[in-house]
């Protein structure tokens, strides 16, 4: 479909230029097939610049498989914090303790073993296999899919699977013997640095002068990808609840249930409301403390509203309105902590350390410390 003159000259210059211009970057400085598996994953979804000092950090505190294999989840996710999607950091962790358990700690060097963990798509795996063990595996991902729509002028639609298919083929024709490590990291860096998504450097570009969207004057309008929807906008109340008496000085904090989104995080107790109950502040509090002791069965004094924030998941975006709060007439005898349900903590700020939060809830008690503080 591609004249071989074509892809020779792509993969050639490709690697010619990657020899000069690579960017230093930690999990590039080793050939550990879990290191480099630690990276891929931070790295999806992911600016480069955000990851470094959570890479640093991470293979700190679990230098091995063996080390990540065995460590409480808490402590995984605590690191993790930050960086979102935390199934990433669940599957790995769930992926390197059957490396652990299965293959004595060695990333299997083979797809059928690699691809069946659990997390390892065809591009992670494809990634560990050629970075790690420089097999010749594709590793196609949207930066790739970029590249590749351009130089060859795909204009198929690069969210359809049967595109991947065709990219994946493509990718692991171009990748000559020997090379798979550096080449698909390469072809990365090209789509990262030069073949940008907006404003191509089109000059700077090493396979510019066969690049079929240029001569067609293509370049922005490549790669074809059919807009995702927005995300879904959801409306939730944040009761961010002071401790007295013995609890003076701590906040209390709950745990999300053990499966489904942030599955297992703390966070500050808040609902959802309709969007049809969106009212006043005098109403949102009587909402708001209505719908807490209905769902929890605690008794909340809502109070004046503190501030506005949110949080963006791929398909979901919560729009936060937080209130002060305070523990009124409780719904059960106190006996200690007990009448607290087991998901609950009074947690003060030397503590927070020791649970890991969505980050909006982290900038939430970080506005709170820093108003408290001036």
């Amino acid at each position: 479909m591609y004249s071989e003159e074509k892809k020779q000259h792509f993969s050639k210059n490709l690697l010619e230029w990657y020899q000069i211009h690579k960017r230093d970057l930690p999990w590039r400085r080793s050939r550990n097939p879990y290191y480099i598996w630690i990276s891929e994953v931070m790295l999806q979804q992911t600016r480069v610049d955000t990851v470094i000092p959570y890479f640093h950090r991470f293979v700190e505190q679990f230098p091995t498989v063996e080390a990540l294999a065995t460590a409480p989840e808490e402590h995984v996710l605590k690191a993790w914090e930050g960086l979102g999607y935390y199934s990433r950091a669940r599957n790995l962790q769930s992926a390197v303790r059957e490396v652990h358990e299965r293959y004595e700690g060695v990333v299997p060097p083979n797809k059928e073993e690699i691809s069946a963990l659990k997390g390892v798509g065809p591009y992670t795996s494809g990634a560990i296999l050629s970075i790690a063990y420089n097999k010749p595996e594709p590793a196609v991902d949207g930066n790739v899919m970029r590249v590749l729509s351009r130089y060859f002028l795909i204009e198929e639609d690069i969210m359809k699977p049967s595109t991947r298919t065709i990219m994946e083929k493509l990718a692991k024709e171009l990748i000559l013997e020997g090379t798979a490590s550096d080449f698909n990291q390469a072809l990365m860096e090209l789509g990262a640095m030069v073949c940008t998504p907006r404003s191509p450097h089109c000059l700077t570009c090493p396979v510019m002068a066969q690049c079929s969207a240029r001569e067609a004057g293509m370049e922005e309008a490549l790669p074809i990808k059919k807009k995702a929807k927005p995300p879904r906008p959801e409306l939730r109340a944040v009761a961010f609840i002071e401790g007295t008496g013995e609890h003076a000085g701590k906040w209390l904090i709950r745990q999300r249930p053990q499966e489904g989104l942030l599955a297992r995080m703390w966070e500050l107790p808040h609902v959802e409301w309709s969007s049809n109950e969106w009212h006043s502040d005098g109403e949102n509090q009587d909402l708001l403390r209505e719908a807490l002791a209905n769902q929890e069965q605690i008794g909340i004094q809502p109070g004046d509203w503190f501030m506005d924030t949110e949080h963006i998941f791929s398909h979901i975006v919560w729009k936060m309105k937080v209130y002060r709060a305070k523990l009124g007439d409780l719904q059960r005898p106190p006996t200690g902590d007990e009448w607290i349900p087991f998901h609950y903590r009074w947690v003060g700020p030397e503590n927070l350390q020791d649970y890991a939060f969505p980050n909006v809830f982290v900038r939430i008690m970080k506005e709170w410390q820093g108003r408290n503080e001036a």
